[in-house]
């Protein structure tokens, strides 16, 4: 399976690379190549709502509880225990860490009058808290959230500025690692430019609203001295806390496996040459109706049967309404779900952004680790959003379950040869199509195989019938009255046979005639055979009889010559 963590242009440093600090955050980590710079500072800036204190609050927390850094987290805006009631729904208790000297939490209330020393700005007050609580907790990880509330309280810029500057090589000259959040600027990073003067890397959160769906992004704009993604990357803020979506980073170095697994109809098995490939990604597109749902029920049964976790992703139905349609084909799915092997997530696009769809989706990837995915009606993210970012969405979400080496079915809503509007046929592996066929009165299923990669595939088209044994596929009739389908290819069928059933009858008379005549010549033969027989043996009886007479005649003879006692007959045989 190929590296799904970073792009390749970005490479491994040629030389020794910078020591980082790991946020925690599996995603930030792998964009950043291991996390923030260590012992230097790094500015995350977004707009109100956008995360960036929840993303400073997971880097002090992951550092204390799972590599041994104890943090000092100082706000501006809110007070220590407001913090702490905030995340605490996410798993984080500030308040034990605070017991156990892993975490210090500060609230520094800017007061200008209480500040100002000799009438000039300076942030000493702010160096002894800091200081303090960094020595008190030995803190090796420090967030100062959010820090441009200084310059709403004063307004000399350049005076803050400086004393911004002289905060950062503070922060250097204690060996820490330090994050600063600032508001968004309009078209600017942040409103006062603090980032040419505090960081070594600067984030940028983004969150905005499109078609009254909003959706959060993160990038990477600098990072000194390091190669980094540079591309943005979906987040969302989760029960989990902060999540980062690389994926737009995977590489196409996945794995193919010559493993063949079945759709469960074993006849469209036979038409892909033995099933499909593991890890392949297959599209069955048509119009309404025409059972691109049944066909992934069927595959869903079939990797339950196996043994194999499955996850179905529902974009139209409710997962209580596909349970109770597909008994109706008898496929129950129900006792999949009790033993834990099929799990249905069902999520209308309209409800989430795209990003916001994506991250959840590798979370659930995450958690069910499954082998065989369904998407059952992707065309419906099209809704109200540009097809190209529709298309890259999928892109990337195809991409990612290739490299996990996930077997997926996805069903698109489209018309012929075409997944409507979006432009996913060229990224799968195998596109079944379904269609609907109009003739004599009535419509009926007709499946297609458009294109197998790797495989030998069927170019005939079946008919694809859904009965209360499941889904089948039959031939259609082809012949001197076109292609011939539902009860056209019965009727059909129906004559075939009684002609068939005809032309058998003839055929069993006239073998029964021959039969006849056979045996009455047979038998006219066997007559024939012994009258022969007789007429041999009279012949022989005859000869018999002559042989037996010229004895006696020649007997008699030499009888009546004794008693006549007759001369010797002459040699000659002459008369004297």
């Amino acid at each position: 399976m190929g590296n799904t963590d970073l792009m390749d242009p970005v490479g491994a440093a040629i030389g020794p690379g910078l020591d980082r600090a790991p946020t925690g955050i599996n995603g930030l980590d792998q964009i950043t190549g291991g996390g923030l710079p260590q012992g230097r500072v790094t500015l995350v800036a977004g707009s109100a709502g956008a995360g960036k204190t929840l993303l400073g609050l997971q880097f002090l927390v992951a550092g204390a509880r799972d590599y041994g850094e104890p943090g000092v987290l100082l706000t501006f805006e809110e007070s220590a225990a407001k913090v702490a009631d905030n995340v605490r729904s996410l798993g984080f208790d500030l308040d034990e860490l605070q017991r156990d000297g892993l975490l210090a939490v500060l609230s520094f209330q800017v007061e200008p009058t209480e500040i100002i020393a000799a009438g000039e700005f300076d942030f000493e007050p702010l160096f002894v808290i800091l200081d303090d609580a960094i020595t008190r907790v030995g803190a090796k990880r420090v967030v100062l959230d959010t820090i441009e509330v200084l310059f709403g309280a004063f307004g000399a810029d350049s005076i803050v500025r400086a004393e911004l500057s002289r905060l950062a090589r503070w922060l250097e000259e204690r060996g820490v690692t330090a994050i600063v959040t600032g508001e968004r600027g309009d078209g600017t990073i942040t409103r006062h430019g603090i980032e040419e003067y505090v960081s070594d890397c600067v984030i940028v959160l983004d969150h905005r609203v499109r078609e009254e769906i909003s959706t959060r992004r993160l990038r990477v704009v600098k990072y000194r001295g390091s190669a980094h993604g540079t591309n943005e990357y979906p987040f969302f803020i989760s029960a989990r806390g902060f999540v980062v979506l690389p994926i737009t980073s995977i590489t196409l170095d996945y794995g193919a496996p010559e493993e063949r697994i079945s759709t469960g109809i074993a006849r469209l098995d036979h038409m892909l040459g033995g099933g499909i490939f593991r890890g392949s990604t297959i599209l069955v597109s048509g119009t309404a109706g025409t059972g691109k749902t049944s066909l992934g029920a069927h595959m869903a049964n079939a990797a339950c049967e196996r043994g194999e976790r499955v996850l179905w992703v529902l974009f139209e139905e409710s997962p209580a309404q596909v349970l109770r349609n597909m008994r109706s084909i008898g496929l129950d799915l129900r006792p999949w779900i009790d033993a834990g092997l099929l799990h249905i997530w069902p999520a209308r696009p309209s409800t989430l952004g795209l990003e916001t769809h994506l991250a959840l989706l590798v979370q659930l990837l995450d958690e069910v680790t499954p082998t065989v995915t369904v998407l059952d009606g992707i065309a419906s993210f099209a809704d109200g959003v540009a097809a190209s970012e529709v298309t890259s969405m999928l892109s990337r979400k195809m991409d990612l379950l290739k490299a996990r080496g996930i077997t997926t079915m996805a069903t698109a809503l489209g018309n012929g040869d075409d997944a409507g509007t979006l432009s996913v046929s060229s990224m799968v592996d195998t596109w079944l199509l379904l269609r609907n066929f109009e003739s004599n009165g009535e419509r009926n299923r007709l499946l297609f195989v458009l294109k197998s990669r790797g495989t030998a595939h069927s170019n005939q088209v079946r008919e694809f019938v859904l009965t209360d044994r499941g889904a089948e596929l039959v031939d259609v009739y082809v012949g001197a009255a076109g292609m011939l389908t539902g009860s056209a290819r019965l009727a059909q069928q129906v004559a075939e046979r009684e002609a068939q059933s005809r032309q058998a009858e003839d055929l069993e008379t006239r073998r029964r005639e021959l039969r006849r005549s056979i045996a009455e010549h047979e038998a006219h033969f066997a007559a024939a055979q012994d009258q022969i027989a007789a007429e041999r043996a009279e012949l022989d009886r005859v000869g018999l009889r002559e042989r037996h007479q010229a004895a006696d005649t020649g007997a008699d003879e030499v009888a009546m010559g004794k008693r006549r006692w007759a001369d010797a007959v002459p040699s000659d045989g002459a008369n004297r």
